[in-house]
């Protein structure tokens, strides 16, 4: 749903009553991950899309039922051989979507109010709906900040609602979307969704979807360079966070870098020991110059970053493992670098170079191979990346 979330925040401002349709799991191969959503006002106007097209009608038309008669509901779609008339993917997943009214009388209004002005703001926070159990359980909502505070409810014991925001802030932390399970009592139990919490099973008790909004990653560019300026506008184009930095001000400018949402003027290693990094930063390294290059990866290769790429020819990239090995980095650290950075599709101009690197960095996000789908037997989504990260 945060995917829409301008969007719904207007409706509530103008008064609108409305439902959304939230992809809340996935199984196989599916358009969209779990958090995309489709909304449908009282007036018959749709934004979003579940499921980019294949089950897009009857979605609508559950949404269009749900502002009539109020009733919270979880529909599954999937591929049927039988009936090739049938509603469903034509790419062979099977996708749960959670069908929730939002009109003046419901209660959970005020909660979604609150999580979509936060995710708005640009500020974390997790949304907790109920996707199997009770059907009174059905229409709930908990806000749950990174701070471990609370509001609304999912419509059970107080206990269910603090079991749950321990959960999502758990999720909240790694900036995942998925399901997880907890019994009646509160204690969690195992959830076969993806983003589970793992647990000790305990049959019988509600399956919680948590939708995380999290700052957009961040990617550091590193070296003021033309291939820089199209690999920021490739990070931006991506959802990315991009910061350029080159220790020669001449070059690190706003007017040679308008796209990127920071340009810094500092020594690369001093920069990135002294900036916020996490499990989601990708850091490229374009300088190709030793003096830059050895200090920098150091400390790169230390991080628990995601992406650690570094251009230069492959003369370079042997010249510059060797230094770093001099330095005493050891082999785990350098079996983590990607040099030269990239995936291998021949490309010559910035432009070019800056896509085979996102494309590397996307491989690398969602478990890829880089291998072409033709021909190949590998999936096309990866399951054990289904999980959202930004």
């Amino acid at each position: 749903m945060f995917d829409i979330a301008g969007e719904l925040h207007r409706w509530l401002d103008e008064g609108r009553e409305f439902a959304v349709a939230t992809v809340v799991s996935v199984n196989g191969s599916a358009p969209r991950g779990p958090g995309a959503a489709l909304a449908v006002d009282s007036g018959g106007t749709a934004i979003g899309s579940v499921s980019g097209g294949c089950v897009e009608g009857a979605v609508y038309d559950l949404c269009a039922r749900a502002v009539e008669d109020g009733q919270a509901r979880v529909e599954r779609f999937g591929y049927s051989d039988e009936d090739a008339f049938a509603v469903g993917l034509t790419c062979g997943g099977v996708i749960d979507v959670l069908v929730a009214p939002v009109l003046v009388r419901t209660p959970a209004r005020r909660v979604l109010r609150a999580a979509l002005s936060a995710v708005v703001r640009g500020e974390p926070g997790a949304l907790v709906r109920v996707v199997e159990g009770p059907a009174e359980l059905l229409g709930g909502a908990l806000l749950v900040r990174p701070d471990g505070s609370y509001e609304g409810g999912l419509g059970g014991p107080a206990e269910l609602d603090r079991t749950a925001a321990g959960e999502a802030g758990a999720l909240l932390e790694a900036g995942r979307t998925g399901t997880v399970g907890v019994a009646v009592s509160g204690a969690v139990r195992g959830s076969p969704g993806p983003g589970s919490g793992g647990g000790a099973h305990c049959p019988g008790g509600p399956t919680l979807f948590v939708e995380s909004s999290v700052p957009p990653p961040r990617m550091i560019v590193f070296g003021a360079i033309d291939f820089a300026a199209a690999l920021v506008r490739a990070g931006k184009f991506l959802g990315y966070h991009v910061t350029v930095c080159d220790a020669r001000p001449v070059f690190a400018t706003r007017a040679r870098f308008p796209d990127a949402d920071e340009v810094v003027v500092d020594w690369p290693h001093r920069y990135l020991r002294g900036t916020g990094t996490d499990a989601r930063t990708v850091l490229c390294v374009l300088t190709h110059d030793a003096k830059f290059d050895i200090p920098l990866l150091e400390a790169a290769l230390a991080l628990p970053v995601a992406y650690v790429g570094a251009m230069g020819s492959r003369r370079t990239h042997g010249v510059r493992e060797r230094r770093l090995r001099e330095a005493g980095v050891g082999e785990r650290e350098l079996s983590r670098l990607r040099s030269p950075i990239g995936l291998d599709l021949g490309a010559r101009t910035p432009e070019e170079t800056a896509l085979s690197i996102a494309a590397e960095i996307v491989a690398a996000r969602r478990g890829g191979t880089g291998v072409p789908l033709t021909g190949s037997a590998t999936p096309i989504h990866h399951d054990g990346h289904s999980a959202a990260a930004a």
